[in-house]
């Protein structure tokens, strides 16, 4: 017998306000067509004003307890991917232990951008098959909109606030590839491209920063990385892209998300696609296409998934699970 990470609940949260590519063609050069053509991004969601990360990704939590019929308490730990901290310290975990009045366990964040659910994922899943806890909310939440320089129409069309949550238990299982739960999982990154993605902020500047990024090079890195992590990750489970009931990527880009599951021999059919109403929510963007997915219908359990993504670092991984 082994322990497997079983998905119990999975919720979302999207702030109120949509910031629609026609609002965004009023207030700088750029036209609804290009951005659609570029990127498959038709609107994004942003935090309102003292709505912070923090509260983002309690309400995903929230949604991810309900679904699982569960409370705070039956819970042991708390990791929360992000990038866009309400503050330097405490931890965004912290403030939702708080905020959900769980007194209980541990909380932490994990920080590796847009990778930085499938991270957090891998986290989760040691930390229950070595008994450190038995249920683990993995939440991603970003603000990204607080990161964005509003005059840079290369930048500024591409993200959106958001957080998605999963609750994972501990299950005992066969040791086989036809358990649920996660099965696999493959991480990298490479310090050599820091500078294709960054935040020029910091305890270095004295400021919060914004977002820079050489678009045509990530996008060469990420349709070649994210391919070949998720084909790895796959191995290790004995696994093949046949097996596949469901690809679920990173939000970024749909020329990404299209040329990727081409990569990997998959009929865009089988991959769940939400990056045209929430556009990229960094570390958010892959709990909150499974929520998305599960609640169209489209994700049941029994389904094998491979979630990939890649972000500053540069940083990429993947994470194969049957639901």
């Amino acid at each position: 017998m082994t322990i497997r990470a079983v998905v119990r609940g999975v919720g979302h949260y999207l702030p109120d306000r949509i910031v629609t590519n026609a609002e965004l063609e009023a207030r700088i050069d750029t036209s609804d067509e290009w951005i659609r053509t570029r990127s498959g991004i038709e609107r994004r969601h942003v935090a309102a004003d003292g709505q912070m990360t923090s509260d983002l990704a309690t309400r995903a939590a929230q949604a991810a307890l309900a679904d699982a019929g569960m409370v705070p308490a039956d819970v042991d730990a708390i990791i929360v991917a992000t990038s866009t901290p309400d503050l330097t310290f405490p931890s965004v975990a912290s403030m939702v232990q708080g905020a959900l009045g769980m007194t209980q366990g541990f909380a932490f964040d994990v920080q590796a951008v847009c990778a930085g659910y499938v991270f957090a994922l891998t986290n989760a899943d040691a930390m229950i098959r070595t008994g450190q806890a038995r249920r683990v909310l993995v939440i991603g939440a970003e603000t990204f909109s607080r990161l964005m320089d509003w005059t840079d129409r290369t930048t500024c069309v591409l993200f959106g606030d958001g957080a998605g949550a999963l609750l994972l238990e501990a299950q005992e299982a066969e040791g086989l590839p036809t358990d649920r739960g996660i099965l696999s999982s493959d991480l990298h990154s490479d310090g050599r491209y820091r500078d294709l993605l960054y935040v020029d902020g910091g305890t270095s500047t004295g400021m919060t920063g914004h977002l820079r990024m050489q678009g045509k090079e990530v996008f060469r890195h990420a349709v070649e990385k994210l391919a070949e992590t998720a084909h790895t990750a796959l191995a290790k489970a004995g696994l093949t892209p046949d097996d596949v009931a469901w690809i679920v990527p990173h939000q970024a880009n749909l020329r990404i998300i299209v040329a990727t599951a081409q990569r990997m021999g998959v009929g865009m059919d089988r991959v769940v696609v939400t990056v045209q109403d929430h556009g990229n929510t960094s570390a958010a963007s892959i709990p909150l296409a499974l929520s998305v997915g599960k609640a169209r219908g489209q994700i049941k359990q029994g389904d094998l998934l491979v979630t990939e993504a890649i972000g500053g670092g540069l940083a990429w991984g993947s994470v194969v699970l049957r639901w």
